[in-house]
């Protein structure tokens, strides 16, 4: 039987990074594989090609095939082999994420990401996606008291605008898919939240 797919979205500052310990925990518990894995990155390639993505100035559109070359190799790699033995999944970031940073943030047709979606991805997609959605002053103000900021973190707050409008336009084409979830609340409340859906996933 084939695995489960679960990505976790959001934009940097949301705090999804903050559940994925008890995320796995959760599907661990169900006695399933679970495989945890990250885009950009996922493969030896893809994490080359994640420095690059993360610290280079580039063409949008380059930026933009960078990802999805990532994404080809951690889908024949890592994503497709798990899922096929009957492994859950869980990636810190998938397509939906180029559709909010590279269409929404950086202005790429959405069109030619469409053709790419369907020629890298082979009709692939998840099964769940987590999208957790703060404003961006809250994104804003948790990037500024974090780590070293990549050159997507640096970004204004007019980018981050587009990219969180990016995300909730997927999540409303995609609603059978999306979860969105209030990531302006205490840690605990959303963690119970993430646990409950991930509990009622058969």
């Amino acid at each position: 039987m084939r695995g489960k797919f679960i990505t976790l979205e959001g934009m940097d500052g949301a705090g999804k990074s903050s559940h994925i310990a008890a995320i796995l925990e959760t599907l661990q518990e169900k006695g399933v594989e679970v495989v945890a894995t990250r885009e950009p990155g996922g493969t030896s390639l893809g994490e080359r090609l994640r420095e690059l993505l993360l610290h280079e100035a580039m063409h949008a559109e380059t930026e933009t095939l960078l990802m999805f070359a990532a994404r080809r190799e951690h889908i024949a790699q890592v994503i497709a082999p798990a899922l096929a033995r009957g492994a859950w999944v869980v990636s810190d970031r998938f397509t939906d994420a180029s559709f909010a940073y590279q269409c929404g943030g950086r202005g790429v047709d959405q069109s030619k990401m469409e053709q790419l979606e369907h020629w890298v991805q082979q009709g692939l997609q998840p099964d769940l996606t987590l999208l957790f959605d703060v404003p961006v002053e809250v994104s804003v103000a948790r990037l500024a008291a974090a780590r070293t900021p990549d050159k997507f973190e640096r970004e204004s707050a007019e980018f981050f605008h587009k990219i969180r409008e990016g995300y909730l336009s997927r999540a409303k084409a995609h609603p059978t898919r999306f979860r969105v979830i209030d990531g302006n609340r205490p840690l605990e409340t959303v963690r119970a939240e993430v646990i409950a859906i991930l509990q009622a996933l058969a």
